[in-house]
């Protein structure tokens, strides 16, 4: 699937997302009606290698990498652990290579946060992906509601 596929899929079917722009990549927030100023993250695209995110080769022709929040059980019953927070400019310490494709696996630099990626996935591999978009997105809601309300009461 392409990045464009996906993001038209999943705006199709989850409802408040706005696609946005931020530190150079491309990504779904749930923001309805923009209360706030970016919302709160869905999932993002990284499509080239940064300085401190060079692991999934993303710089290579037509490879992007899919980045998803999922909750702390979840990401536990996936990978077994949650990795330590990497220092700055290194990676988790996990057994994966974040440059195969098509494999869903813990994000390099967020798995400690419970984030997932997955770099260009087939329809197979999306549709396998697709609870753990719904389930990020019910998260974002929680997330979004909060901030809201801590919003309007400052």
């Amino acid at each position: 699937m392409t990045k464009d596929q996906i993001i038209e899929e999943v705006q199709n079917n989850f409802n408040g997302l706005v696609k946005n722009t931020n530190w150079g990549e491309v990504g779904l927030f749930y923001n309805p009606v923009n209360k706030l100023s970016k919302g709160i993250y869905l999932l993002t695209f990284k499509e080239k290698d940064g300085a401190n995110d060079k692991s999934s080769n993303t710089d290579r022709n037509g490879v992007f990498r899919l980045n998803l929040g999922i909750s702390k059980e979840t990401f536990f019953e996936l990978f077994g652990e949650r990795p330590k927070r990497p220092k700055a400019g290194q990676i988790i310490d996990m057994p994966y290579d974040f440059a195969v494709l098509n494999e869903i696996m813990p994000h390099p630099i967020y798995g400690w946060m419970s984030w997932i990626c997955v770099l260009n996935p087939t329809k197979e591999t999306f549709k396998k992906l697709f609870p753990l978009i719904e389930e990020g997105y019910n998260l974002a809601l929680k997330k979004y509601e909060k901030k809201v309300k801590v919003h309007n009461t400052v």
